[in-house]
């Protein structure tokens, strides 16, 4: 209720100062929003988006996916002529537009060596008059090349066609559809081995930052602070230095003739060099001293709040030191610990730089795969998909975090 002391244009007032103050907070708040959008939701959306929207031959040959959605492709018969005649003027077409190409590279995915004929094609349809080509019903294109022939070019032609498509999808799972439309295993196993290898290296990186960390920070919470200070400037100190110089200083450490392998061969404990560099285990190392922060700091803000004095009273009451250390300090450092291991394993997961500099063909990961089809084979539809399932992936382990080691079942007395 109002306070019947105001007078209404008080009231008005104090309702116009609420509402003024609602719009300078949106305000505030606009600019980072707008950011949000710009460099999170609006690529992501586009990503997710461009992995089962591909209308590039629709927008090529309009006029022959017309002919053909009236083509039954279970006949076994060859497309009617006005199907073909309408292929034969608009390869004229982008023949003319050097577009030809592009139409022979999107078929060629469903029918190995449709490229090459197609770019063949194109080239001898280009110098035959447009109005020979239209009267010709599509028969200059059956002699330009006797695989048009075969009835399953004109499928790969009209299953390509699709605006909206669930083939890249099936291709990052290692799938692919029978000629029957079945959905069966692809003979190579590419990406789901990729999937399987980049899970494995994520784990091992937050393992061993574990290991490595937990004691680093244990002593860097119980240091006195003029201690504690100065090793961590050391443990921010990746964080002020360039990562293509920290990755750069892994290849001179790891490689044939570098730190690593000079050392071991100086104390005879080699004969000759080890291969080290462009392995899994050069990817492993690397990412760990690149993404040890990530497990500190988080492990270092929870002991910092532990009270010593539980420890001191377990000893007090008889426990050994380690025992009680495991069971009663190690509980307590669970919520800094599990932090750290989620900030770790997401980031690793999908880290690039680091793999594609030093890990070579052995410490590759599906980032690197996804970048190979964004820069040089070009199939950004694939690369979406692989993209699309990374990141269910990742929040499908995010989701068993939160329900198995989540901060909500934490019980800590």
């Amino acid at each position: 209720m109002s306070n019947p002391e105001l007078t209404q244009d008080e009231i008005r007032q104090a309702d116009r100062n609420i509402r003024r103050r609602k719009w300078l907070a949106i305000m505030f708040v606009a600019p980072l929003l707008l950011f949000i959008f710009v460099t999170f939701v609006a690529p992501i959306g586009t990503m997710l988006y461009r992995s089962f929207y591909h209308p590039t031959v629709a927008e090529l040959i309009p006029d022959t996916l017309t002919q053909l959605d009236e083509w039954s492709e279970e006949s076994g018969d060859l497309p009617p002529p006005a199907a073909l005649n309408a292929f034969a003027v608009e390869l004229q077409a982008l023949a003319a537009e050097r577009l030809s190409g592009k139409l022979a590279e999107e078929v060629n995915r469903g029918y190995p060596g449709a490229s090459s004929l197609i770019k063949s094609t194109a080239r001898a349809v280009r110098r035959v008059d447009l109005a020979e080509l239209q009267s010709s019903g599509g028969q200059l294109v059956l002699d330009a090349n006797k695989k048009w022939s075969d009835v399953n070019v004109w499928r790969a032609m009209k299953k390509s066609g699709s605006v909206f498509k669930d083939d890249f999808y099936l291709t990052a799972l290692d799938l692919e559809r029978s000629p029957q439309g079945e959905i069966i295993q692809r003979d190579t196993q590419i990406y789901l081995d990729l999937y399987w290898k980049s899970l494995k290296i994520a784990f091992y990186i937050t393992v061993l930052t574990a290991i490595i960390g937990f004691p680093l920070a244990w002593y860097l919470a119980n240091a006195p602070s003029r201690i504690a200070n100065t090793l961590m400037i050391f443990v921010l100190l990746p964080f002020w230095t360039s990562l293509l110089v920290r990755t750069t200083a892994w290849i001179a450490l790891l490689q044939t003739n570098g730190v690593v392998n000079s050392i071991l061969m100086s104390l005879h404990i080699t004969d000759e060099p080890l291969e080290m560099l462009y392995t899994q285990f050069a990817t492993v190392i690397a990412m760990t001293h690149i993404l040890m922060p990530f497990m500190i700091l988080p492990l270092y803000s929870v002991m910092k709040g532990i009270d010593p004095s539980y420890f001191r009273a377990a000893l007090s009451l008889g426990a050994k030191p380690i025992p009680a250390f495991i069971r009663i300090y190690m509980p307590m450092t669970i919520p800094g610990l599990s932090a750290g291991a989620l900030l770790v394993f997401i980031i690793s997961i999908g880290y690039y730089i680091t793999p594609a500099l030093v890990g070579g063909t052995d410490g590759q990961m599906i980032s690197n795969i996804i970048a190979f089809h964004m820069q040089s084979s070009n199939n950004w539809e694939l690369a979406a998909a692989l993209g699309s399932l990374l990141l269910l992936l990742i929040t499908l382990l995010y989701w068993l975090y939160d329900r198995l080691v989540g901060i909500s079942n934490l019980k800590l007395g």
